[in-house]
């Protein structure tokens, strides 16, 4: 179907509007769907097994029904398949679809090979965005990454721009290094700053959050804008006492991700000339007794009652 939306240039402008399919309501999928529907796309049904997404879909969708996979799916221009990783291709390939359809995935690792021998045209459809399930999420700063066949790249393209978001291509054999790189700057960002709260905590600060959010916010934004050049602190300094002071001090386990992420960091700051090749020596000579806990000792560890800290 067609529909006028607004256009800068004449007005209105008239553009094709995909009948949306939701196969699964979690949170990825519901705040997808969700959003597509608020910008005009017809939802034609979503399904929801368990209790917590019929709630789930009752809340973000009302308007929407819960039918089965094959009605959903026979109602349906692109099939949105919103399931976790691991049963994306086994929920597919059960899926009546047909040559006419576009079959979509919200996976950030996979491209299209968990589509692949499906009659509909497959696309990885990939938003860097994290989804609480609570509340609708605005989708307009997200640039959305996707796998395409070059046949599908124009729905793909317009479903993005309804939403007022952008579209960036990715390479099949480049999915699995993509989403990497998202894993190692936002998942491991929580464990760290997690870790930096505990020992502020366990120093006798009363409000950790409140006194790192600050500098942390403020260093996440510098980061982003210029990359290692926003790097400050001991290391930009060649303050190598002040790093072997944290490490005497600091947890077993917390002590070894500072300490790795302390090689790291000399290696950014003798790259560019910050560090002299002694001053990075020297701190490497104060690394080298701190590592990352071994795998085994840290299972041997829970075995017993002991968490690493």
């Amino acid at each position: 179907m067609d529909r006028l939306v607004p256009d800068r240039g004449t007005g209105t402008k008239r553009v094709k509007m995909e009948r949306i399919g939701l196969i699964g309501a979690g949170r990825a999928g519901t705040a997808v769907g969700a959003a597509l529907a608020a910008a005009g796309h017809p939802l034609v049904g979503v399904t929801a097994r368990s209790s917590a997404s019929r709630e789930r879909a009752a809340r973000l969708l009302p308007h929407v029904p819960v039918l089965t996979p094959g009605e959903v799916t026979e109602r349906a221009d692109v099939v949105l398949v919103a399931v976790p990783d691991d049963l994306i291709r086994e929920v597919a390939a059960g899926l009546p679809l047909t040559s006419d359809q576009y079959v979509v995935h919200l996976s950030g690792t996979h491209g299209l090979t968990p589509l692949q021998g499906l009659p509909a045209t497959p696309v990885s459809l990939h938003p860097p965005m994290t989804f609480t399930g609570d509340d609708p999420v605005s989708l307009d700063d997200v640039l959305f990454t996707a796998t395409a066949p070059d046949v599908a790249r124009p729905m793909v393209e317009r479903l993005v721009k309804l939403l007022g978001a952008q579209v960036q291509w990715v390479a099949e054999e480049n999915r699995a290094l993509y989403h990497a790189g998202l894993v190692h700057g936002a998942n491991h960002l929580t464990t760290l700053v997690t870790q930096a709260l505990a020992v502020l905590r366990e120093a006798g600060v009363a409000d950790p959050a409140a006194t790192l959010r600050p500098l942390v916010t403020a260093t996440l934004d510098n980061t982003l804008r210029s990359g290692h050049h926003a790097l400050t602190g001991p290391i930009a300094r060649g303050d190598v006492d002040t790093v072997a002071a944290h490490l005497a001090v600091l947890p077993d386990r917390t002590a070894g991700t500072y300490a790795e992420l302390a090689r790291a960091t000399v290696e950014l700051a003798a790259a560019d000339g910050r560090l002299s090749p002694e001053t990075a020596q020297a701190f490497y000579e104060v690394l080298k007794g701190h590592r990352v806990s071994d795998p085994d000792e840290v299972l041997e560890r829970y075995r017993t009652g002991e968490a690493p800290r």
